[in-house]
């Protein structure tokens, strides 16, 4: 049974609602990690002594419940300092294959997290020809597109599995299934759906997968390129883009941080354990901010036939979303889409606009994401803002929330 709903830090602060930015940590995942900061401190390297013995064990304890998650095997499972660098390992470490092999054609989606555009981007200035798939006003792709696009000289396809500011799951069993044999590498940027949405990410057609502790409430600063076997036996054929000591079987140089690795793997297993009640919380959220919201007639962006319990990206016309997100900040913590820019924001999202939506809604779009922890806000106080920036009140509004 999951603990009952609590606000993460001080009583008195705003609700979070950016839990696709980072997640809070479990408790369960601190105490886990506490030995290996002050007694089993040893260097997993270091397999003369009994020190670096237990930080080993540690180590493989770790691999065997992320890849468990996932359907893989532990010795596929490359640590890394979060889904940013899983990503780049991916799609850079794949290059010199592809370049021997002439297969430097890659396809992946307008609305990838820029930690996949930009290396492919790094890519296009080395000879490779990179395909943006669109998305559907819904935000997801169609595979159909994706089969249009395919090549014999295609060798890396990425396909993001949630998308970060909708919310929207694509549609990975449909993609993963018309690849088939082709010799094609698909790659997956799970960030936002590891230990949230399982079977997807299991399918045996997936090679890689990015994954990150922060998202799904344990540490920051580790995550995992997760690798999976064919039927061939074949791997990946994956090249280092990290030099050094030859840790991880060469795939990522470096002292591994076991504390970080064993928060990473409770948080995996607690996910694994608990995401039925944790999505039945989460679905019951949403409708109660709907409910709330409703008197505002939000645009809800995004399927929400495809899109998971804890985000809502809602736009709310004639506010524009930097403003709304400030004035909000005395209730709740909202974000005005991906968190990972270095606090710099372009004039739009690239996601909202590869789907094509009017001026209107791109300005006044904003993500809520909150989790199985998230209190309920002062949805009236929250509602009531909204209403005074947009300079109106609703139909019902002063009956509905004591306006």
């Amino acid at each position: 049974m999951l603990r009952e709903r609590e606000q993460p830090g001080p009583a008195d602060a705003p609700v979070y609602l950016d839990c696709n930015a980072t997640t809070p940590m479990e408790p369960e995942v601190l105490a886990a990690m506490a030995p290996y900061f002050v007694e089993d401190f040893g260097n997993p390297s270091s397999a003369d002594h009994l020190h670096g013995t237990r930080a080993a064990r540690a180590v493989a304890a770790a691999k065997q419940s992320i890849a468990h998650v996932v359907g893989t095997a532990a010795d596929l499972v490359v640590f890394t300092s979060g889904a940013t660098e899983a990503n780049n390992l991916a799609i850079l470490g794949l290059a010199r294959h592809a370049e021997t092999a002439q297969q430097r054609h890659i396809i992946t989606t307008a609305i990838e997290h820029k930690a996949v555009l930009e290396p492919l981007r790094h890519l296009r200035s080395r000879g490779f020809d990179i395909d943006l798939l669109p998305p559907g006003p819904g935000g997801s792709i169609d595979p159909a597109e994706l089969a249009r696009k395919l090549r014999p000289q295609t060798g890396l396809v990425s396909i993001m599995h949630v998308n970060n500011e909708t919310g929207v799951v694509q549609p990975l069993r449909e993609i993963a299934e018309l690849l088939g044999d082709h010799h094609a590498q698909l790659h997956v940027d799970a960030a936002q759906g590891f230990g949230k949405d399982l079977e997807p990410l299991r399918h045996p057609r997936i090679d890689l997968i990015s994954a990150s502790a922060h998202k799904v409430f344990g540490p920051k600063g580790i995550g995992a390129l997760i690798l999976r076997r064919r039927a061939t036996g074949a791997v990946p054929p994956i090249a280092p883009i990290v030099f050094g000591g030859g840790q991880q079987g060469g795939l990522r140089s470096g002292t591994l941080a076991v504390p970080l690795i064993v928060g990473f793997a409770r948080a995996a297993e607690l996910a694994e354990r608990d995401i039925a009640e944790r999505s039945a919380l989460c679905r019951a959220f949403r409708t109660r901010a709907l409910d709330a919201l409703a008197p505002l007639r939000p645009i809800v962006i995004g399927d929400p036939a495809r899109s998971l319990p804890h985000v809502l990206c809602v736009a709310f016309p004639g506010v524009a979303s930097p403003r709304l997100a400030s004035e909000l900040a005395a209730h709740v913590s909202v974000s005005r889409g991906a968190a990972c820019t270095d606090g710099t924001h372009d004039a739009f999202s690239h996601v909202l606009l590869a789907m094509g939506l009017p001026d209107a809604q791109l300005q006044g779009a904003i993500r809520m994401s909150w989790c199985h922890r998230t209190p309920d806000p002062d949805w009236k106080g929250v509602v009531r803002v909204i209403a005074r920036l947009r300079g109106r009140v609703p139909d019902c509004f002063a009956c509905r929330v004591g306006y």
